[in-house]
């Protein structure tokens, strides 16, 4: 069974951090609609924002999935985490799709290899965010603080 903290000192800063995350995405994308507004929609022009390759579908997918994350991070309960656990693996996911076809006509967001790998960074720290932001009552913290402790200092663990 897996133990996911409850109420972990450090949540603060992983919302601050999957905020940033958020933030980044969200102006990111207003900026690549700004760049790209004119274009095929699925195009594979030469259009760099932020440092990141963009078309008109990434920039549009971005911003609608930043203001995602950016609700889970300012979201104070589950939901939050769970969002920020569910936006990790879709990064990670689209990062590792979009490198096997970065090559090949299958490019639909027309990423590149620095927008995969900022794709798997982004993906890493939303999946320990929400590994570390859950939320619960006293009691289920210092139950899963003793849970933890307690087969610890088991022999043969």
């Amino acid at each position: 069974m897996a133990h996911i903290p409850i109420n972990h000192p450090a949540r603060p800063v992983y919302r601050v951090l999957a905020g940033l995350i958020g933030l980044y995405i969200v102006v990111f994308g207003v900026f690549g609609l700004v760049e790209t507004s004119g274009d095929d929609f699925f195009s594979r022009g030469s259009h760099w924002v932020l440092g990141l390759r963009t078309n008109l579908a990434f920039a549009l997918v971005s911003v609608i999935f930043g203001l995602v994350v950016l609700f889970g991070a300012v979201h104070r309960g589950n939901l939050g985490h769970l969002l920020n656990l569910t936006a990790g693996v879709v990064f990670l996911v689209v990062g590792l799709a979009m490198l096997t076809v970065l090559q090949t006509d299958a490019n639909i967001l027309n990423f590149s290899v620095s927008t995969v790998i900022v794709s798997m960074l982004f993906g890493l720290v939303l999946l320990a965010t929400g590994l570390y932001d859950k939320v619960g009552p006293p009691e289920h913290a210092e139950a899963e603080r003793e849970m933890r402790g307690s087969s610890s200092a088991r022999p043969g663990r």
